[in-house]
């Protein structure tokens, strides 16, 4: 199956080229950039010398992707832009998986709350929102998939099954994570500068990061009911990872086991969510360059609190990993080709 990646420069970008090269199941067959476009591939990303199979970067031109012979377009795009790429595409009788916000978000209301006015709102009913170990059933014949955010990865794979089952409370959480600076993406920006984030650790975007509204909408979704979350994201002086506390009512009765039993039924046999044993708490060091999401608990009797606790790598399973999950279980190959090195 031919696939190609549009705006592939970026670091999530860049990563999923290097997951696709090297895909048993389909063939890498554009990778597109305006700023670079008709460079060799190992020029713009080094790293693939050797590994590039001659690829060259194409213009970043929606009509004539549309008109070409490949399949799948993975969308690694700012949000705005990648609704107009899928606009031009969907007509094709492309498939489309988005790593932008563009389709995350069903209500379109919240969307433009959050993120201003939408670029191709006509094309949300076609669009379905896919975390592969919680989507519903039938999300496969959709043409337009939205993969999930990096924080919201960290926050729903834990903390959904426990709202579904009703073991916590849907009021009074509180979520803290920290994400390595490459979740900024690759722009010139002084807050970013190593010098500046190096032994350095701040909150931002605080009572209404973007990510909340896709958080709040799918945890919803679970508990069948709104569900309202206090979310503080901090800038950690790390690359890349995510590592997120959620501190959460427990609900009356509910025990560790049956948090840990919850778990177990949600996530058996899937292979990229680790429940770790009581007493160990997940490490972003332990999941870099993986698309696992390592999870665990703890109960504070004295608070009457769950700890949850969760990281993945932002770029991997936070992104590009996620999305090539996405593609595999959509097209019939095994969940974890291309996935495990």
């Amino acid at each position: 199956m031919k696939v190609g990646v549009i705006g592939a420069s970026g670091y999530s970008g860049e990563v999923l080229v290097r997951l696709l090269l090297g895909h048993p199941s389909v063939a890498l067959s554009a990778v597109t950039s305006r700023q670079h476009a008709g460079k060799p591939l190992s020029q713009v990303i080094p790293a693939l010398r050797g590994q590039d199979k001659g690829l060259r970067f194409v213009d970043s031109d929606p009509a004539a992707l549309a008109a070409g012979d490949i399949d799948l377009f993975f969308l690694a795009l700012p949000h705005g832009a990648a609704a107009t790429f899928a606009r031009a595409l969907l007509p094709a009788g492309k498939k489309v998986i988005d790593l932008s916000a563009d389709f995350r978000v069903a209500d379109l209301a919240t969307y433009t709350k959050y993120y201003g006015e939408h670029r191709a709102p006509e094309l949300l009913p076609q669009a379905r929102y896919v975390l592969p170990e919680l989507a519903p059933d039938g999300w496969e014949s959709f043409p337009l998939i939205a993969a999930p955010g990096c924080y919201p990865t960290s926050i729903l794979l834990p903390l959904a099954p426990l709202l579904r089952d009703g073991l916590v409370s849907r009021e009074h959480i509180v979520v803290n994570s920290f994400s390595g600076v490459s979740g900024a993406g690759r722009k010139v920006d002084e807050a970013y500068l190593y010098v500046e984030r190096t032994e350095s650790a701040k909150a931002y975007g605080l009572l209404k990061h973007r990510h909340l509204s896709e958080i709040e909408e799918q945890l919803g979704i679970h508990a069948g009911r709104p569900v309202v979350i206090q979310f503080n994201p901090h800038l950690a002086p790390m690359r890349r990872g995510i590592a997120t506390t959620i501190t959460v009512p427990a609900a009356p009765g509910a025990t560790l086991e049956a948090i840990l039993g919850s778990w177990r039924r949600a996530y058996d046999g899937r292979p990229f969510v680790q429940i770790l044993a009581a007493g160990e708490t997940p490490d972003t060091a332990y999941v870099t360059g993986t698309n696992r999401a390592d999870i665990a608990a703890a109960h504070d009797a004295r608070t009457g609190n769950f700890v949850i606790t969760s990281a993945i790598d932002n770029l991997v399973k936070g992104a590009s990993g996620q999305a090539v999950q996405i593609m595999n279980l959509r097209f019939g190959f095994p969940e974890t080709a291309g996935l495990l090195h």
